[in-house]
């Protein structure tokens, strides 16, 4: 159910969108723009604004509340709403760039605006978030994270404007599949542009937190860009895990451990009606296993945040880890638990330890095995590798010493070349965006027609 207050932000940014007479005055950094009313504060990342969805050469020169159309609200988070928006034409020039045969008119600058209260986020001590996501963002400078292309601030308003994914999410996506599930190879491809990015966030001492097939958005050639980061932990400079490479001379700790699934040892926490136990939850059978351990003669790179802790209860229930249920503190190692749940639902179409309401779903995450269904038939790699993402000892799973390497060494990944994700050939790729397919958000914000902005 949305927050009440997402009705009055529809009438404010039609207000904004279409009354609104806010000048700008530009600077090199920081743009303030002012009129009766407000004061419209614009910052702009190091990337020059240009037209993400087009092959148009049309910059933004200056910008403000005023400057942009709220055409269609594509979806609303805990912290604020998310909507189609567009530049009005007088607002854009085209490049001199005598080659280009694209017109503002024929080609409009197009953007994924997502808008926040700051009354609201004040009254539910939510201004924090709001404030994290904006930095995470700054930093990002990835092909599978998104561009913040500009930041917009008034009294009323914060907003934020970043990419627009025509191809929508894959929830919607995997919806539309035979039997809602996708098939081997499009897991792989899907998994592994996740990982990368993943990889690249805990390079920069970040932990997503929030992986879900809701948040993985398929861009216009058929790539995926993760979004949503105000659950996002961010770690100081000061605790900053440098980056660590690997070789035969120098080898990596051992990240590889032997799961056993079945009769997992009874836990101590008292479920389902307690949420946070003060006990450990991670007991289980010292079993001994003897395997030789390889080392690839080829360098490993690893960059895993291993000391950024928090104790905050975040994240979506069906895909919350147990160290996050059971409240002892949790690290980047809930990315990779959440990473197999998420594996798991593209295989299955639904998630391993679904309950039938929140709180059996969340005793079901700490205290029950992990089970396959029969059907659909999936490949005892992919399982392998779920089971060794899903073990709930946080220091047991994969990934939680060598991040990100040792997963793309597992026997599923085999063939994907690494370095050239951007290459491969993606299992769907939507159809051009056409801005006249469009319905205009209407005064009141129907809920009772969602959009599915494919």
């Amino acid at each position: 159910m949305e927050p009440p207050w997402t009705d009055d932000i529809c009438d404010d940014l039609q207000s904004i969108s279409f009354n609104s007479t806010t000048t700008t005055t530009a600077t090199d950094i920081n743009r303030s723009t002012s009129s009766s009313s407000e004061t419209t504060t614009t910052t702009y990342s190091s990337r020059h604004i240009t037209n993400p969805n087009s092959t148009g050469s049309h910059s933004v020169t200056n910008l403000s509340f005023s400057d942009l159309r709220f055409i269609q609200r594509l979806g609303t988070g805990d912290i604020g709403s998310v909507y189609l928006t567009e530049i009005k034409r007088n607002c854009t020039n085209p490049n001199s760039n005598s080659n280009s045969n694209s017109t503002p008119a024929s080609s409009p600058v197009i953007f994924a605006a997502k808008v926040m209260d700051k009354r609201e986020l004040a009254s539910r001590n939510k201004e924090g978030r709001s404030i994290t996501e904006k930095e995470i963002l700054e930093m990002l400078e990835h092909p599978f994270l998104p561009t913040l292309y500009a930041s917009l601030e008034s009294p009323k308003w914060t907003c934020l404007l970043t990419e627009f994914c025509s191809g929508g999410d894959l929830h919607v996506l995997r919806q539309r599949q035979p039997y809602k599930r996708f098939p081997e190879s499009a897991v792989r491809f899907y998994a592994s542009e996740v990982i990368v990015a993943l990889e690249y966030l805990h390079m920069l001492d970040i932990v997503y937190r929030d992986l879900k097939p809701e948040n993985v958005l398929v861009r216009s050639d058929g790539h995926i860009m993760l979004t949503d980061f105000d659950l996002s932990l961010k770690s100081d400079i000061s605790t900053a895990t440098p980056a660590q490479v690997f070789s035969d001379h120098h080898p990596p700790p051992s990240d590889h451990h032997t799961f056993d699934p079945q009769k997992p040892a009874p836990s101590s926490c008292i479920l389902p009606n307690c949420i946070v136990p003060n006990v450990s939850c991670f007991k289980y059978r010292k079993r001994k296993h003897k395997h030789k351990t390889r080392f690839q003669t080829t360098p490993q790179f690893v960059a895993e945040p291993v000391d950024v802790r928090s104790m905050s209860f975040v994240g979506t229930h069906e895909y919350l880890s147990p160290e996050i249920v059971s409240g002892e503190g949790h690290g980047s190692a809930v990315d990779w638990w959440t990473l197999g749940v998420f594996i798991f639902e593209l295989f299955y179409g639904f998630t391993p330890f679904r309950g039938v309401d929140n709180e059996l779903t969340l005793a079901n995450i700490v205290a029950r095995a992990l089970e396959f269904p029969k059907e659909p038939v999936v490949p005892a790699t992919a399982k392998d590798l779920i089971s060794q993402l899903l073990v709930k000892d946080p220091a047991r799973r994969l990934g939680s010493m060598m991040g990100a390497s040792a997963i793309k060494q597992h026997a599923f990944f085999d063939g994907v070349n690494w370095a050239l994700l951007r290459c491969m050939t993606p299992p769907y790729v939507p159809p051009p965006f056409e801005r006249r397919e469009m319905v205009v958000v209407d005064d009141g914000c129907d809920d009772n027609n969602p959009v599915e902005y494919y």
